[in-house]
């Protein structure tokens, strides 16, 4: 295969991919993103149907464009992967589509990035696969559950209409896990399963979030950061077990007849699950459980134990033009949030930037 050089490659083009993009092209550095989709936003519209955003239309831009909706509205999946399929082209972001990257390795003093239509080397690579780019985390007791009985992940739920006959056993008590809770007890008997991640009690419509969110939205942006002790804190919980309630509350679930369990599904007997003790008869089980990093195909050592990436602000120190944009925390709560992915692009492209402009100065030095 043909190997191609460019100076940063960005892998993924969701909203950090494009944020990073957005700034690099400011700064005037060249640079091209990959993408393994057909369509720029994919990854969101895989998501399940009736699927919004928890955050107001109003914060949920990306850096130079506002989100085209009622500043007080709350985007469906559609919306957002349009919004960022509009993004890239109002921008004119150069992105390659239908190119799945398979490899990253080192050569020389950059990177040699493989993909699954040709090879490309560059000076930095920006890792911007985001939370989308994990892998769906299933327990292992999965395997021992009855054949009979249908399991999703989360992550392939899309609507009730998919379920089996029966109950239903969401497992993982996140905000994904109760919308997916609540939606289906509408029609079937539903257990939820997994402890209880606190709630945010205002109403995310309401007119006291008028006043509230942007309260809320500074602490996740200067408050809940790695910087501070109550962030850092924070940090490992919300990366593996998720965060609070937000659209549907606990009263919610218990007006529509949800059965919630807050012990573990850790057993399995006769093929059924084990919950508080006893085995349970269910048609179908939801895995709510997250998901793990799956960065396997970087083949140099600057992952933790748990899979993560040893970085800071996406700044891999272990490996110079090594970087990561759109981690769950990466600098704090917001970093998750459409609201917190242009202040960390910008970091990335500004280090990137710095980075090179040292590089041309020995260059012209020398």
């Amino acid at each position: 295969m043909d190997t191609t050089h460019i100076e940063t490659i960005i892998i993924g083009a969701g909203q950090a991919g494009l944020a990073t993009g957005y700034h690099l092209r400011r700064r005037g550095r060249p640079f091209l993103i990959l993408d393994g989709n057909a369509r720029i936003g994919d990854n969101w519209r895989r998501q399940w149907d009736t699927l919004r955003l928890y955050s107001p239309a109003k914060y949920d831009g990306l850096p130079g464009m506002a989100f085209p909706a009622k500043r007080w509205s709350f985007p469906g999946k559609d919306d957002v992967g349009d919004y960022l399929e509009t993004y890239a082209r109002t921008f004119e972001l150069p992105v390659q589509l239908e190119t799945r990257v398979t490899g990253l390795d080192r050569q020389g003093d950059g990177f040699r990035v493989t993909t699954d239509g040709g090879t490309w080397t560059c000076a930095n690579v920006v890792v911007a696969t985001g939370t989308f780019g994990r892998t769906p985390h299933v327990p292992a007791i999965s395997a021992q559950l009855d054949p009979s009985i249908l399991q999703l992940h989360s992550s392939e739920y899309r609507r009730p209409g998919q379920l089996r006959e029966g109950a239903v056993l969401v497992v993982g008590a996140s905000h994904s896990g109760c919308d997916i809770a609540f939606e289906v007890a509408e029609s079937r008997p539903t257990i939820l399963a997994g402890r209880d991640c606190g709630q945010i009690p205002p109403r995310l419509d309401s007119p006291v979030m008028h006043v509230l969110f942007p309260v809320l939205l500074f602490a996740w942006r200067h408050v809940l950061t790695r910087r501070t002790p109550i962030g850092r804190k924070e940090m490992p919980a919300i990366r593996r077990h998720g965060g609070p309630m937000l659209r549907v509350k606990r009263s919610d679930l218990a007006a529509r007849g949800v059965e919630r369990v807050t012990s573990r599904i850790e057993e399995v007997r006769d093929g059924l699950p084990v919950i508080d003790g006893e085995p349970r008869e269910v048609g179908t089980v939801v895995w709510a459980t997250g998901f793990r990093q799956a960065f396997d195909w970087i083949h140099l050592p600057v992952l933790d134990e748990d899979g993560w990436p040893r970085e800071m602000r996406g700044v891999v120190a272990e490996a110079d033009g090594l970087f990561f944009c759109g981690l769950s925390f990466q600098y704090a709560f917001s970093s998750m949030l459409l609201a917190g992915a242009g202040r960390d692009a910008a970091l990335v492209a500004d280090r990137v930037t710095s980075r090179m402009r040292e590089a041309e100065r020995v260059s012209v030095g020398a």
